[in-house]
């Protein structure tokens, strides 16, 4: 399932940018302030170079090392003949060099395309064309996956890619720790243009690729910052997967390289391993999703670690039910900050002297003054204070278009550029929201969002499956549970055997069904669509 439309001649083509209007709106009020993304580093570097940057078990990466290091990265990669404005997707592990990477790729204008690690050959080779990638940066594999084997399909469905990078032993590709060198200059950046690629969370059918400009990313990390009360004295400790924005740049670790604080990675995010790693560093700071949050507070009561360090958990990519929210401070000591946003741009948070309720029973509130939001019924109309509807955003820092998604834009924006967010919210008089559902047909698994559509259309390739249907079941540990319900022909599968052939068709293994449920025929609303409410009463 990869995408047939045409590689874009450049890297514009199909971009929808600020009008004219806004864009100077922004620049006026302060909130874009031309600076390009990689000045992130540059600035601190200059200010700071001794300050401790990148933190790595007994080794510590000064910001003078690491914006060298950026700086090396930026000449190799243009050595090789990857120009400004070419695409290259990432898919990094949390570790150190994933930072070098990416300001490596922002100095030398070439874009990054942030793939996940649990992102396998459907999303990979779906993403690479989409956005035309000429390389395809990768480790060399993560636990038992290995990276290169999937490369080696992609590099031969993806005519547009001449280069695959990969972090460790590059087998038959090329050393990414090769290509580094010296040079003496690095092309001009455009703070309007896009400073990178981020991936939507599928909601519909295959991801959307969220191009967000130096301006606006650079006012998300900062603003962000500011919220947080990020200082240099902080460590923040990358715990979910960096290419999500949550940790990137909410405040995450741009924000975090803005104020010059330090940064550790995490590849495992059990409580035994994640807590060793904060009494290590001194964490300050840390971003999870509501699952974890929920482990780590159980594992407090048999793990001995020190996380007195520990200042700041945020929480978001699903609602934090209040019963947990409520454990947070007991049990880690520290303070609990709610955050819902979207890699299209809004951002909410609770903020650090918001009162116990509010911070326990909302998802925060707009980052930037310049957010507009609207509370909308099924007809687009403004719903009454505090009643439920469909959130609808547009601001500074959030995108006019999905890339190259023309058909897909028509419907989720409104025609005057508010983005159809698929939030059900509501909103107190605070202007804090709080989330109760959502309108697209997408399961939350432990913070993932994951489109139905694609699924039921994967299952559908089975030879023995003849309808397919995936809803979301509660489940107290991951919010929701994926459950497949499948109208089968004369064989009846195994879940072990969905799986299988699920991953063999380049399914990532987030997406897979947790259960497998057989019916001999799937109800039907009155507009002849799969009734889903039904399905979840049913099972």
């Amino acid at each position: 399932m990869t995408s047939t439309a045409p590689t874009p001649t450049s890297h514009r083509d199909g971009y929808a940018p600020f009008p004219d209007a806004a864009a100077e709106t922004f620049r006026a009020a302060g909130y874009w302030t031309g600076r390009p993304l990689g000045d992130l580093l540059r600035e601190t570097a200059r200010h700071h170079p001794q300050r401790p940057a990148l933190l790595d078990g007994d080794t510590v990466r000064t910001y003078a090392v690491l914006d060298s290091d950026a700086d090396r990265m930026a000449h190799g990669l243009l050595a090789l003949g990857i120009e400004p404005g070419d695409r290259v997707v990432v898919q990094l592990p949390n570790v150190p060099e994933f930072a070098t990477v990416l300001f490596g790729l922002l100095r030398a204008g070439i874009i990054p395309v942030l793939a996940l690690p649990a992102h396998r050959r459907a999303e990979i080779e779906h993403l690479a064309e989409l956005s035309g990638a000429v390389a395809y940066l990768i480790a060399d594999r993560l636990g038992d996956f290995d990276y290169r084997e999937l490369a080696a399909t992609v590099e031969l469905s993806v005519s547009t890619l001449r280069h695959v990078l990969v972090l460790g032993d590059p087998g038959t590709f090329t050393d990414l720790n090769s290509i580094p060198r010296a040079g003496n200059s690095l092309p001009a950046i455009d703070p309007s243009d896009i400073a990178l690629m981020l991936v939507s969370g599928g909601t519909t059918g295959l991801p959307k690729l969220i191009a967000r400009t130096h301006d606006d990313y650079v006012y998300n990390a900062t603003a962000s910052a500011k919220v947080c009360e990020l200082t240099e004295s902080d460590v923040y400790l990358a715990t979910l997967p960096a290419a999500h924005n949550f940790p990137l740049s909410c405040p995450g670790i741009l924000g975090t390289i803005g104020v010059g604080g330090a940064i550790a990675f995490l590849t495992d995010p059990s409580p035994e391993s994640a807590f060793a790693v904060i009494e290590r560093h001194r964490v300050t700071v840390t971003a999870v999703v509501p699952p974890l949050a929920q482990l780590w507070c159980a594992a407090t009561e048999w793990e001995d670690a020190d996380l007195e360090s520990l200042r700041l958990l945020q929480v978001g990519g699903a609602r934090l039910a209040e019963v947990n929210a409520r454990d947070v401070e007991p049990a880690l000591g520290a303070k609990l900050q709610q955050v819902f946003g979207m890699a299209e741009g809004l951002l909410n948070y609770t903020r650090l002297d918001d009162p116990a309720d509010i911070v326990c029973t909302s998802q925060g509130r707009p980052l930037s003054p310049a957010d507009e939001v609207r509370v909308v019924d099924a007809d687009g109309n403004d719903v009454e204070p505090g009643a439920e509807g469909e959130l609808l955003t547009k601001g500074p820092y959030t995108i006019l278009g999905y890339y190259r998604a023309p058909e897909h834009n028509a419907r989720a924006f409104t025609p005057d550029g508010y983005y159809r967010s698929g939030d059900l919210v509501r909103r107190l008089p605070s202007g804090h929201l709080i989330v109760s559902g959502r309108l697209k047909d997408v399961i939350n698994r432990g913070g993932e969002n994951i489109s139905c559509d694609e699924l039921e259309e994967h299952l559908l390739a089975h030879p023995a499956v003849r309808h397919a249907a995936a809803v979301g079941l509660p489940d107290a540990a991951l919010g929701e549970k994926v459950c497949v319900i499948l109208v089968v022909a004369d064989t009846t599968p195994t879940l072990a055997e969905i799986k299988t052939f699920l991953i063999d068709r380049g399914l990532a293994t987030y997406k897979l069904p947790d259960l497998l449920r057989f019916a001999e025929t799937l109800p039907i609303t009155a507009v002849g669509k799969i009734d889903k409410k039904a399905l979840r009463a049913e099972f």
